[in-house]
């Protein structure tokens, strides 16, 4: 028998003061640490950090690894905790791990565009990855706008790349089934910024839960009692709390750049896209490149993720697709073996 909406309010209103008592009971303890795997800042410019994680005591692949995440939320969230951590699986295996961290952009950036995220922080930050590791390749991992950064940085540099992983990664931003194209392109672009002339990431982190309003609102505080029950899963669940409220503000250039160009006219896809007055064609890409989709993506949808099989020579291509959602991709561990398996396989 289907509850009423009294009765549902009721047990979700319990479960959220069961969740209050818990806190009020336990706020003598710190909450849960995210992206606690060791490492080493190697590298700083303005916001920006580039880490070096420290190896394990495994036999050491030969290239290293650069993983850069989109400028939207924290790259933790792939170091979340030990029993979810893609940098961890990686060390584990014996691969040299780097990470980019964008930093929280202020008001001295909303100037910043494109083209120095890319051709300036990610070219510089790609440059110390392969002095720091005496390598004159390395290997790319882009994690959605970061997968993005990840292929316009190949095409443009393709001296620099070995092999090009992208994870989640938006090629087509008109798929017919990309909820965000039909929010991006109904928005004035200076309703997004702020007086710093930013995006607040409150308005970002507001626009991500319309996507899908019910479940990532009321529905998650449905099963508080289970989850107060077991700390490690309470754990979990805060770490991701944490990672999703905190968010960074975004550069209003690079933002309003970002809408106006894969959003409203699908320039990557069209093969439009230009960056610093270089035209970005993806077909000059001539290293292999996976791409990884997620079957159940609400926010890159598969079809936008596989247009890029569109872009790269077939001989170069290789497409894996995983059960799960956008960031359960690589932080459920029902997809994380099978994503570092084929990882280790392809990577080599």
């Amino acid at each position: 028998m289907n509850c009423s909406n009294n009765q549902y309010d009721d047990i979700w209103q319990d479960d959220f003061v069961l969740l209050m008592d818990y806190f009020s009971e336990s706020n003598k303890n710190p909450p849960p640490t995210v992206g606690a795997t060791p490492k080493e800042l190697i590298y700083s410019e303005n916001k920006l950090r580039l880490f070096r994680y420290k190896a394990l005591d495994v036999k050491q692949k030969r290239t290293p690894i650069l993983i850069t995440y989109a400028l939207v939320n924290r790259p933790f969230i792939i170091d979340l905790e030990p029993k979810r951590s893609l940098v961890l699986r990686l060390l584990e295996q014996g691969y040299p791990v780097y990470l980019i961290d964008w930093g929280y952009p202020d008001s001295t950036d909303c100037f910043t565009g494109l083209n120095d995220y890319i051709n300036g922080y990610l070219y510089r930050c790609v440059q110390h990855v392969k002095r720091d590791s005496k390598k004159k390749k390395i290997d790319l991992l882009g994690i959605c706008q970061g997968g993005v950064f990840s292929l316009c940085y190949n095409a443009l540099h393709p001296a620099d790349i070995r092999k090009l992983v992208t994870l989640v990664t938006p090629v087509d931003f008109h798929a017919d089934d990309n909820l965000l194209k039909d929010w991006a392109t109904g928005i004035s672009q200076e309703a997004l910024t702020q007086q710093t002339g930013n995006v607040p990431s409150l308005l970002i982190n507001q626009l991500f839960k319309t996507l899908k309003p019910f479940q990532l609102s009321r529905d998650k505080y449905r099963q508080l009692k289970h989850l107060v029950s077991k700390k490690e899963n309470l754990e979990t669940f805060l770490r991701m709390e944490q990672w999703l409220n905190n968010g960074p503000d975004l550069a209003g250039l690079a933002a309003n750049e970002f809408m106006d160009d894969f959003y409203k006219h699908n320039r990557l896809h069209r093969k439009t896209l230009t960056i610093n007055k270089k035209n970005i064609r993806l077909e000059r890409i001539k290293n292999p490149v996976l791409n990884i989709l997620a079957t159940r993506d609400h926010i890159v949808p598969p079809s936008a993720t596989k247009a890029l099989s569109e872009h790269i020579k077939p001989a170069l291509y290789q497409e894996l697709s995983l059960n799960g959602g956008h960031i359960g991709a690589f932080t459920s561990l029902k997809t994380q073996q099978k994503l570092i398996t084929e990882l280790v396989k392809w990577l080599g």
